[in-house]
Order: structure tokens, then sequence, then C-alpha cells
């Protein structure tokens, strides 16, 4: 029966089961909505550079992170880049930022994209490095003041739209992505100097990938504090005053409060997601 109950769990029919649990009623619409393609709009870096087209989920997303004051800022998953241009358009002009990737291969984009939408004046301030993010704590800690996490994640709008992912799914994925989620998401905070702000976010719908590991890293560290809803809406207003010469910010979604962190799903925000984030801050000073 064991055997029987877990290959009913695999494959398309236990992805609808799983999504269906956890959405109820709203699943069939947001299902839809994953399915339509996505419309990525342009964010244009510096005046006169070229293009690059991203969910707008994600430049809201990127501009939660406050990077006011900070001197050292870390984009730990960074491939392909986008949130990498967010962070390089908002820095302060003597901060430095470095874009970390562990795949060879999604490496070699990050710094081809880097290369093709940044002036070199911003490029000589970012480094870009190949490895794995969850090991960077061993080598060095205390180090940034705003750190980006972008995890590798479920992706389940790219599953729903590759049958051969789908195919092949099960909550076994789920759970291994949850522990590769951790050993990032804990080193991060390591590399975090005190009082500086961690921003964890995935493209995930299921709160294992999610809520839950927001959670562990609050359990973990008792001097961690996930940041207000009244304070991430303040950071917000500021980024969209530090990117409204390259991007449209009249087009960016609005999210949805979780039990711990933020979501924006596609079928409420016109295609826009899914992400979801939650923002952190290390140590028990005042916010600012």
């Amino acid at each position: 029966m064991a055997k029987t109950k877990d290959k009913a769990a695999r494959g398309g029919q236990g992805f609808e089961g799983y999504y269906s649990e956890i959405f109820g009623r709203r699943w069939p619409a947001l299902k839809e909505a994953l399915l339509k393609e996505g419309e990525p709009l342009a964010f244009t870096p510096f005046e006169g550079g070229s293009s690059y087209y991203l969910d707008a989920a994600s430049v809201l997303a990127a501009i939660s992170l406050p990077l006011k004051g900070a001197q050292n800022v870390l984009d730990m998953c960074a491939a392909p880049g986008g949130k990498s241009l967010v962070l390089a358009s908002r820095m302060g002009a003597d901060a430095n930022l470095r874009c970390n990737e562990r795949s060879f291969d999604r490496f070699q984009r990050l710094r081809k994209v880097v290369a093709d939408h940044l002036p070199q004046e911003i490029q000589e301030r970012i480094k870009i490095s190949c490895g794995d993010g969850a090991l960077l704590c061993k080598k060095e800690n205390l180090l940034y003041d705003a750190i980006l996490l972008d995890a590798p994640c479920s992706s389940e709008r790219h599953v729903l739209n590759d049958p051969k992912y789908l195919a092949d799914w099960s909550p076994a994925r789920v759970k291994s992505l949850a522990m590769q989620q951790w050993a990032l998401l804990s080193s991060a905070y390591r590399l975090l100097k005190d009082g500086g702000y961690l921003l964890y976010s995935t493209c995930a719908l299921n709160q294992s990938e999610n809520s839950q590991e927001a959670a562990r890293l609050l359990k973990k560290f008792p001097e961690a504090r996930a940041v207000s809803l009244e304070d991430v809406l303040a950071f917000q207003e500021t980024g969209k005053k530090e990117i409204s010469a390259f991007f449209d910010v009249a087009a960016l979604p609005k999210f949805e409060a979780q039990e711990l962190g933020f979501s924006i799903l596609p079928d409420e925000q016109c295609g826009a997601g899914p992400i979801y984030f939650c923002l952190f801050k290390k140590g028990m000073d005042k916010i600012s």
C-alpha cells in the first residue's frame, strides 16, 4: 500500500493533489494563471543602457531590501542577474556588490548580464564569484550589510509548463530543496553583519520552502527579527524612488501577507509572480 500511495503522489496527479490541498478553491484560477506566459517588463538600470526584462514581482522583492548606508552587499544566488541589476542601480556610490552563483553555466550568463547592462564604473564595484553559497560562511562571516538570497526552489510555474518536469515531480523534491534552502539561508545569516538586513525569496508556492524556512531562521537565531509590514512598505517606497528612472514603478504588483513573510501570486496580480519574500534584521536595535 505504501508504494502505491507514494506512486500516486508523484507526477502530474500528485502535483495536482498537493497544490489543491494547499490552495483549495483558489487553485484552479491560480493554476490557469501559472500556465499562461508571464509578461516581463523592461528594467533599464542606467540612462542610455540596454534594457533587461524581468518579472515585476522580482523587482518588488529586490527593492524591499534596504540599502541605505550599506557598504557591502551580497546577492548570494544571483543568476541570471535581474535582481543584481536592481541592487546595482540602488546601491550607494561608495558601496560594493558581490554577485555569487554556484552553477558555472549560470555564472557565465550572470557575467554577461552584468557586462551588457551596467556601465564600467559600476562594474568596477561588482565582484562576480562562482561557488556554493551554503559554504561561504565557512570562509567568512559578519561581512555584509545587506544580503539578497533568491534561493533555488520548486519553481512550480516552470514545472507546470514542462511535461518532463511535471512527470518527475514528487513531494520528496520539495523536501530536498527545503534542505538546500536552509543551508543557504543559515549561511547567509552568518555572513550578515549585526544590524544588517537579509531578504529571503523564492518563486515557490509551498510553505515548506517559504514561511517554514523563515520560521526556522527565527527559531535558530533568537536575535533575528522579521521586519514588519509597515517597515517593509516604507522600504519599498524608498526603493521605488531609487528605481523610478529605470523602471515603471506603477507596474509593480501588490503582495499578500502570509503567516510569515509576503507573496505575489499571478492569479491576483495580472500574471506577476509567483514570488515569496521575507525580510529579516539581525540584532535588536531600532529598524531604520
